[in-house]
């Protein structure tokens, strides 16, 4: 959504219930808002932001599930009779929610879309993002399964990745 700055003043702006209509002036509430060099809504592009790693954890969720979760229903005896398809047909069932949460979570984050994040810091918060997930589901569903010193620092380099990857 762009603004003519010179219609409006941009500290009285609040945002349109429809996204692309013009925006409205609220008598009683006043935003802060700003634009970005591109002449956006800093506010949109925040919640783009949030939005964006709402549906990464989401996507990583089924997506962890999916690649590990057959391991844990064959530990249990469900699906041990199953053929190799039914296990990869399942897995692909589980995948297909991962991919209606990644594919809108990447388009809303991308900066060329009005999001926050280009696309190298679109991948490395998505492996950040999925090593954590991991984790916690790994030590849910795998009780036996620990993290040992090496894995805490390997967790805390790719935390430092992220760091690298936002500085300007």
């Amino acid at each position: 959504m762009t603004l003519d700055s010179s219609r409006y003043d941009l500290g009285q702006i609040a945002f349109s219930k429809n996204i692309g209509k013009e925006p409205w002036l609220y008598e009683n509430f006043v935003l802060p808002l700003r634009t970005d060099n591109q002449g956006r809504l800093f506010l949109f592009k925040t919640m783009n932001g949030l939005y964006t790693i709402i549906l990464l954890i989401m996507s990583n969720i089924f997506m962890t599930l999916a690649w590990y979760g057959h391991l844990k229903l064959s530990e249990s005896g469900i699906s041990n009779n199953w053929p190799l398809f039914g296990v990869i047909a399942f897995s692909w069932g589980i995948a297909f929610l991962e991919y209606c949460c990644q594919v809108p979570a990447n388009r809303l984050g991308f900066i060329e879309n009005g999001g926050p994040f280009n696309l190298i810091q679109l991948k490395v918060i998505q492996e950040c993002i999925s090593l954590a997930v991991f984790c916690i589901i790994a030590n849910i569903m795998f009780q036996g399964t620990h993290l040992h010193w090496n894995h805490i620092l390997a967790f805390l380099l790719i935390i430092c990745a992220v760091y690298l990857v936002f500085m300007k």
